[in-house]
């Protein structure tokens, strides 16, 4: 068993296995942060982006990092709800019914282009997402823990797609996108992989299941003042309130943003957090969790926007990290 660990403890621990993971990722360190996050926060992670950017590389990264079992989902337009959950089948030499478990028994499962599959198959993860667990005929079977999905998809106007369901993008803690890599980083991609011989470098565990855990349970000591909590609501208010947009965010996105929020600070070695860790994730946080009104799609007018103004729009707290507030009583 896991000792407890400290905030500072976690989050040193996290960007070891951010930097194991850089090794294979290059240029991609806001994106791993936010994974991390993710993880932290005991979220599961929407990757948005184009084929070919790295996503499945990422997701297969940090899963050898954090050393957890892990299973990938190729989903595609015949895939059935049954080759993710798995079904009973019946076995002749005992005469009986035997659940086979689908791939979604494992620690970190990446979903691969998810919005591929019709929203009936998408939905079959909606459980195992929520309540880490999956009923299939009645029986209720608890997942692996921990257990982490991080789905990839290809933008929605992308040929071939179907749109996710409302219920499950706000069943994902936070969505990110890869996006292409700057010349110079993209350079020293391809001159890595000159280097080392082989298609992929090959990563070390740095840490294992039952430290993830410990690790998510060091963010329940890290402190939210009060009126960040009300800047938090605000900002979920705003979203509710904006013209431009149909639906605003739900609660749990409010839930979502302390939670992020948490593990921003822990990255940072901090055991409290401050307005600008709640500033840094918001966008990540709250983005796939509103509906614009129709007519902004053709302004082409995103979610993300939206959320960036509110967030610059927004009062921010005058909140005073505990040491400078220390700090100031000791002199006064």
């Amino acid at each position: 068993m896991t000792d407890e660990l400290t905030p500072q403890q976690a989050g040193q621990r996290a960007r070891t296995v951010l930097d194991e993971v850089e090794r294979a990722v290059v240029g991609k360190r806001h994106a791993l942060e936010l994974v991390m996050m993710g993880v932290l926060a005991g979220g599961h992670v929407l990757i948005e982006d184009l084929p070919g950017l790295g996503k499945t590389l990422l997701a297969r990264s940090f899963a050898t990092s954090l050393g957890l079992d892990f299973t990938r989902i190729q989903f595609t337009p015949d895939l059935l709800p049954s080759d993710v959950t798995g079904a009973p089948f019946y076995d002749q030499r005992s005469t009986e019914m035997v659940f086979r478990p689908g791939p979604v028994f494992t620690q970190l499962l990446l979903a691969d282009e998810i919005n591929r599959t019709p929203p009936k198959t998408q939905a079959a993860l909606l459980e195992a997402m929520a309540e880490s667990q999956v009923t299939v005929d009645g029986v209720t079977r608890p997942l692996p823990q921990p257990f982490v999905v991080i789905a990839t998809e290809n933008p929605i106007e992308y040929e071939g797609t179907y749109s996710l369901p409302e219920a499950q993008l706000d069943r994902f803690l936070l969505r990110t996108r890869m996006g292409y890599l700057p010349a110079e980083d993209e350079a020293a991609m391809l001159k890595r992989r000159l280097e080392r011989a082989v298609p992929e470098a090959v990563l070390e565990a740095k840490t294992d299941a039952s430290e993830v855990l410990a690790m998510r349970a060091s963010l329940e000591k890290v402190e939210v003042d009060e009126d960040l909590l009300n800047y938090v609501i605000a900002l979920i208010t705003a979203t509710r309130e904006h013209a431009q947009v149909q639906v605003g965010a739900s609660p749990r996105g409010g839930l979502a943003l302390v939670q992020l929020a948490r593990a921003h600070a822990v990255l940072r070695g901090r055991d409290y957090v401050v307005p600008e860790d709640v500033k840094a994730v918001a966008v990540p946080a709250l983005a796939h969790r509103i509906t614009l009104r129709p007519e902004l799609w053709v302004r082409r007018i995103s979610s993300d926007d939206i959320v960036a103004g509110l967030v610059r729009s927004v009062p921010t707290p005058r909140t005073m990290p505990r040491e400078a507030a220390a700090q100031d009583a000791a002199g006064a």
